[in-house]
């Protein structure tokens, strides 16, 4: 599985040999690969009109391109905002609130997102190909679907540590602008341009992972709010800055504590792993049928829905589970 920083071709240039060599040297003779980009075939196509976007498929003969749109930046600001107003007034009746949860399209994104991601480890998993991801800029939609997937195909990544190495090698030594994309509250009204919630939605996805596979993940609910919360505020300098480079001018590692290092002291630890997990070495395929994605409810309801009982009923499935 791989992910492209950039488009297979730069602004006013009709080919990239450089690509074209690099992505000839994956493949054996006779052996084909997939290009997943996360642009819709419009937006590609229109582009290339300007000089940038993709090359002609005839310079990739054993690459096959698939084209699965994923909203990003405003459309995905907007879809966000309009339910986070829903999740806000408590007066609505049952009707109006499934008619603006609806109309929110959120729960589309999140079905795209594991949709996508499912894409890409069937082309692993069941084509046995080589899988090439990439975007407009490489570093939002790509680390989605490339996060997702190894989550879906690996075991590893679903374990505490794997999933903190994961974290750190696909969105943070990726170079997602957590600076730009996370700069107000996550419910803030008031939004930049390079603003966007796509670390929210990764994290919806993994939740839906979790809900349908509760034995699967060594984590729980409260690790992914934890990385939320962190990422918008947070006394740690692990998702400061937008990229590598930045981190290494500012001193971020040098001169801040690691968030990593403080889930990792045995008395937080504790908080954040899923009582229930048994190690499953299969992969797990979600389903994203429109009644398997639902609302997350610990986060967009977290400050509206009482959670002393949610807070009992783990307490007591950890009891249950070290009194066996």
């Amino acid at each position: 599985l791989l992910r492209s920083s950039q488009p297979l071709t730069g602004p006013n240039r009709r080919r990239c040999r450089e690509d074209e060599k690099l992505l000839g040297t994956i493949l054996d003779e006779g052996e084909r690969g997939f290009i997943i980009d996360t642009r819709s075939a419009q937006a590609a196509k229109q582009a290339r009109m300007g000089g940038g976007g993709t090359e002609p498929k005839s310079s990739y003969p054993q690459w096959r391109r698939l084209h699965r749109a994923l909203d990003r930046g405003r459309p995905l600001q907007e879809s966000f905002a309009r339910l986070v107003e829903a999740c806000s007034d408590p007066s609505a009746s049952m009707d109006r609130w499934l008619g603006r949860l609806d109309s929110s399209r959120w729960l589309g994104h999140v079905k795209a997102a594991l949709s996508t991601a499912c894409l890409a480890a069937q082309c692993l998993d069941r084509e046995d190909s080589k899988v090439l991801v990439h975007g407009a800029e490489g570093t939002d939609t790509t680390l989605l679907v490339t996060a997702l997937a190894q989550l879906i195909l690996d075991p590893s990544c679903r374990t505490l540590e794997g999933f903190q190495g994961l974290l750190e090698r696909e969105w943070i030594e990726a170079g997602h602008p957590f600076h730009l994309r996370c700069a107000r509250s996550a419910s803030s009204h008031a939004r930049g341009k390079q603003e966007a919630p796509l670390f929210l939605l990764f994290l919806d996805c993994v939740w839906q992972l979790s809900r349908q596979f509760p034995l699967s993940l060594e984590f729980g609910e409260q690790l992914l709010l934890t990385l939320l919360d962190n990422a918008y505020a947070s006394a740690f300098g692990t998702f400061l800055c937008n990229s590598e480079r930045e981190r290494s001018l500012c001193k971020v590692k040098e001169s801040t504590h690691s968030l990593w290092a403080w889930l990792e002291q045995p008395e937080e630890k504790h908080k954040y792993l899923n009582p229930l997990y048994s190690h499953n070495p299969l992969v797990i395929w979600p389903s994203v049928e429109p009644q398997s994605i639902q609302l997350w409810q610990g986060f967009f309801l977290r400050w509206i829905r009482p959670s002393q009982h949610l807070e009992e009923a783990r307490a007591e499935i950890q009891r249950l589970v070290e009194g066996n």
